[in-house]
């Protein structure tokens, strides 16, 4: 009678499959986030500037925050996965797969990493990142109190939402330099 029980392989792969999946949702979403906030920006900005109100571009740095975190979470998730994958779960594969070692599976993994390209790459999308969801919101802050119009509690606003923006974008650079130095 043949056995019908499930290999440790095949749950390995089955995983793997899983998380690739995942990672692959994660990806069409990160990357749609940016053309999410770059659609809002435009919308807010032509608004602003039809109703002559400096005051409507407070809108821009409360959305393009919460974007830029969600933008910002899932880039970490995706690099996660990747990192799971090649500390963990492809050296287990490799391991069932060549007891005695030799083998790696899921060489494309860490195969692009050493594409000598993917530093001025990286280097690229963090001021991409940056710009979005930093320097749009807080140049449409310059706007508004250059334009005086605001009450005191607009300005309070506006300051609360300027330290909002500094803060995501500290973060964005505390998780470009993680990224960068392997997790």
């Amino acid at each position: 009678m043949p056995e019908q029980g499930v290999t440790v392989g095949q749950l390995l792969l089955v995983e793997y499959q899983t998380i690739k999946d995942e990672q692959k949702a994660r990806i069409g979403f990160r990357d749609n986030l940016l053309y999410v906030t770059l659609a809002v920006v435009a919308a807010v900005i032509a608004a602003a500037a039809q109703a002559k109100q400096a005051s409507m571009l407070l809108a821009l740095p409360p959305v393009c925050v919460v974007l830029g975190w969600t933008y910002l979470v899932n880039d970490d998730k995706i690099s996660a996965i990747g990192a799971y994958v090649r500390a963990d779960l492809g050296p287990r594969l490799a391991a069932l797969a060549e007891p005695g070692g030799g083998f790696q599976a899921f060489g494309w993994e860490t195969g692009h990493s050493g594409d000598p390209r993917r530093k001025s790459r990286k280097a690229i999308q963090l001021v991409i990142d940056l710009t979005a969801f930093c320097a749009v919101p807080i140049a449409a802050l310059v706007v508004f109190w250059v334009g005086g119009e605001g009450g005191g509690l607009l300005v309070v606003l506006s300051v609360v939402e300027a330290l909002a923006v500094v803060g995501l974008g500290a973060q964005v650079v505390v998780y470009a330099k993680a990224a960068r130095t392997g997790m």
